[in-house]
């Protein structure tokens, strides 16, 4: 019940920005901000009919920036001027944090997740088990699910503007090699396996070639999916040139034990990761 009234405040402020005064409105965005840390509250929920991004969350977070101060932070040695906190508490949540890995308040990171030297921007959810490698990325209200792998240099696309801009959503049990990038909500879905160097944008072309002929999609991953980056012809008018693209060109096993499952799937179609 506390969400709709929440819902209903986000919504008139930020139509009418003479709102942000009021303490029933800065109170109600408190209340998001935390949580969203916590993991009471998402940017986008998984349903059974698929995603759903709950947009007055995002403009909470935006408003939060109208309503926060800057403010020098000093840590050991480093010095942060910011209007956003450092997330806190990973002893009580049960998260192993490496330094120097960096979350902001607003993130919510689940149990057992292990963050190397990296960083979540807020609004991201990161769910248990999760490893984010060494300076791998997490932007704002990213969406990834458990036992996920981002590996070293992974970049995890943020969004807060445009509004109605989707998340980037990656789902449990998904693994995505060194350097991959993933922007502009694109989903990758469950257990899929990107091999390093992968870059999916909104346009990027998403090419089946399992078959014996080519099916293209764009901004989604399959469940299960194994690809690599490729790159196909596209004519310009100074001439015919190669394009980035990613190739589907397999499937990871269904299998209880993901780990046996993705190093077949690695193996077998020798991804580097």
């Amino acid at each position: 019940m506390i969400h709709n009234e929440w819902r209903s405040l986000v919504e008139a402020a930020w139509d009418d920005r003479t709102r942000l005064s009021s303490e029933q409105l800065k109170s109600a965005v408190s209340g998001v901000m935390a949580a969203l840390d916590s993991g009471q509250l998402r940017v986008a929920n998984p349903t059974a009919q698929g995603w759903v991004v709950n947009e007055w969350v995002k403009q909470a977070v935006l408003l939060n920036f109208s309503l926060q101060s800057m403010v020098t932070m000093e840590v050991g040695p480093f010095e942060f001027h910011d209007k956003m906190p450092l997330k806190k508490g990973y002893a009580a949540a049960g998260v192993r944090v490496v330094p120097h890995a960096v979350v902001r308040y607003g993130a919510y990171v689940a149990k057992d997740c292990i963050l190397m030297p990296s960083y979540v921007n807020l609004g991201a959810y990161v769910g248990e088990r999760t490893m984010v490698d060494t300076w791998a990325t997490v932007g704002s209200c990213a969406q990834i699910g458990a036992d996920v792998h981002l590996s070293g240099g992974v970049g995890i696309g943020g969004v807060l503007e445009p509004l109605q801009a989707a998340p980037v959503i990656v789902e449990d049990g998904a693994f995505l090699g060194s350097r991959c990038i993933v922007v502009e909500g694109v989903r990758v879905g469950r257990e899929a396996v990107l091999g390093a160097n992968v870059v999916l944008t909104a346009s990027t072309p998403i090419v089946d070639v399992r078959g014996e002929q080519p099916v293209e999609m764009k901004g989604e991953i399959p469940p299960r999916a194994v690809v690599i980056p490729g790159t196909k012809p596209k004519a310009f008018p100074a001439g015919t040139y190669q394009v980035p693209c990613a190739l589907i060109i397999g499937e990871r096993k269904e299998s209880t034990d993901r780990k046996t499952s993705l190093n077949d799937a690695l193996r077998a179609h020798d991804v580097a990761v």
